[in-house]
C-alpha cells in the first residue's frame, strides 16, 4: 500500500467521533484510491499501542467484521452508546459521516 494512502486512511479513522462509527467503504470513498479491502488491511497493521478508534469501523451490512478483536470492538462500542439491535447491526443513526 502506498505511504499516502495508507496516511489518508488512518488520518480518517483518527476523526470518527466517539459514539459513531463508519464503514470500510466509506472511509475507502474518501480516499484518494482506496478500497474497503485496503481499509481492513490498514487496521490490521496497525502497531501495537496505538490509540487510532479502530473499534468505530464496521462493516457496510452495519455489522462486525468476524476478526479476533470482534469482542472487544462491541465492548468498547457499546462503553460509548453505541447500541446494537437483535441481529448484531448497528443502528443507521450512528453512521458517520
Amino acid at each position: 500500500m502506498k505511504p499516502a494512502l495508507r496516511e489518508q486512511i488512518l488520518t480518517i479513522i483518527a476523526e470518527i467521533p466517539a459514539g459513531r462509527v463508519t464503514t470500510y467503504g466509506r472511509i475507502a470513498a474518501m480516499t484518494d484510491g482506496g478500497t474497503p479491502r485496503l481499509v481492513a488491511r490498514a487496521l490490521r497493521d496497525l502497531p501495537e499501542g496505538h490509540d487510532l478508534p479502530w473499534f468505530r469501523v464496521i462493516t457496510a451490512s452495519r455489522r462486525l467484521a468476524d476478526h479476533p478483536g470482534a469482542v472487544e470492538q462491541r465492548a468498547r462500542l457499546v462503553s460509548e452508546g453505541v447500541l446494537f439491535d437483535g441481529g448484531g447491526r448497528v443502528a443507521s443513526e450512528v453512521l458517520w459521516p
